[in-house]
């Protein structure tokens, strides 16, 4: 096999999917990036055997052929070369030697017929939306999951195509973030899918272009096909929990607030919280609500943001970071705050059909 290809190019394909290649994989193949040349284009994959991540770009084909590289150290070999073009060559022991400037560079590489295949497309289920949109329910999202990996089904986000419309959820269980989107199929392509939390961040940094993204989904595959990178991902084989039980179903307050304001005044407040005593009080009255964090041996902060509400005085207590984040994710400049009572969930809601639900704290 021998090639060339422009070393700008080179470097952005092996950036596009050198990320989810571990250095403590037990196949060593695993830490190789499989090189297929021909017909002037590059293909560049890679596979933790749960995600797998392609990348095609233009190439000068001297010799087709395949083969597989160590694709760290080719990565920050090729990072380091002056601009320029790059050669390739990997002789019948797939030994690469590696030629850029005044810079020579040997690898020894696998045969490429041991690297994983990549999952067969049965094209069952297509749908089409911009990258952007995606990118942007990932986040409004995504930051709900659970880390916990003894609770897998959370350790995700749940994408439903249903009623001509795209809801994605996200859970911990002690909160919960839900978006929606409109989107075309076919009626009989409903189908609810768990995206795993690693493929779910591969996304957030492959998402870029206002172009489209064409997701399949296949028994318990997936794959999302954005220009010239594809990432293709297993499911969690599980069933999503019923999320619309902890939505509540009427509130009896709602508070009109500023979401800057009030992302500023958490932030400030969170600053005297400790991590066993992480909880921030609100209080809720005629047009005001005062932030309270306090922290025995620290010291304690207050601070007041106007808010829209002539109710019954509400006190209340969360994780700050919890209420944080969805304001850090959605973009309006005003949420509503709906509340039952002190010690029952909280949700906030926006003019998007976004919302996102929070358990309080029980004060010690």
């Amino acid at each position: 096999m021998k090639f060339s290809i422009l070393r700008s190019k080179f470097l952005e394909g092996l950036k596009a999917v050198q990320g989810i290649v571990g250095t403590k994989s037990q196949l060593q193949v695993l830490q190789n990036v499989l090189l297929e040349v021909d017909n002037n284009k590059l293909v560049m994959t890679t596979t933790d055997l749960e995600i797998s991540i392609t990348s095609i770009c233009d190439c000068t084909t001297i010799e087709s052929g395949k083969t597989t590289l160590p694709v760290k150290l080719l990565f920050n070999f090729i990072s380091k070369v002056v601009e320029g073009n790059v050669e390739i060559a990997v002789d019948e022991n797939n030994r690469a030697t590696i030629s850029a400037g005044s810079a020579n560079f040997k690898l020894s590489g696998i045969e490429e017929s041991a690297f994983p295949r990549l999952p067969v497309k049965d094209e069952n289920f297509i749908y089409k939306l911009p990258q952007a949109t995606l990118k942007e329910m990932l986040r409004q999202t995504a930051y709900a999951a659970s880390q916990d990996d003894t609770r897998r089904t959370l350790k995700g986000v749940l994408m439903s195509f249903k009623d001509s419309k795209l809801t994605m959820v996200a859970t911990d269980g002690r909160r919960l973030a839900m978006v929606e989107q409109e989107v075309e199929f076919p009626k009989d392509s409903e189908i609810d899918v768990i995206l795993p939390f690693k493929a779910v961040q591969e996304l957030q940094k492959s998402l870029t272009s206002d172009e489209e993204v064409t997701v399949k989904i296949e028994k318990s595959q997936i794959s999302f096909s954005l220009g010239s990178i594809s990432i293709y991902s297993k499911l969690i084989d599980e069933k999503y929990p019923n999320y619309n039980q902890v939505i509540p179903k009427e509130c009896n307050e709602q508070i009109h607030v500023d979401r800057q304001l009030l992302l500023d005044a958490l932030e400030r407040a969170s600053v005297i919280t400790k991590d066993e005593t992480h909880s921030t009080k609100l209080v809720f009255e005629s047009n005001c609500l005062t932030v309270n964090s306090a922290a025995s041996d620290v010291g304690e902060a207050k601070d007041e943001v106007p808010i829209k509400y002539a109710g019954e005085k509400i006190e209340i207590m969360f994780n700050p970071d919890y209420i944080m984040d969805p304001l850090k994710a959605i973009d309006d400049d005003e949420v509503t705050i709906n509340l039952i009572n002190g010690h029952s969930p909280a949700m906030i809601k926006c003019s998007i059909p976004f919302l996102y639900v929070i358990m309080p704290l029980r004060a010690n």
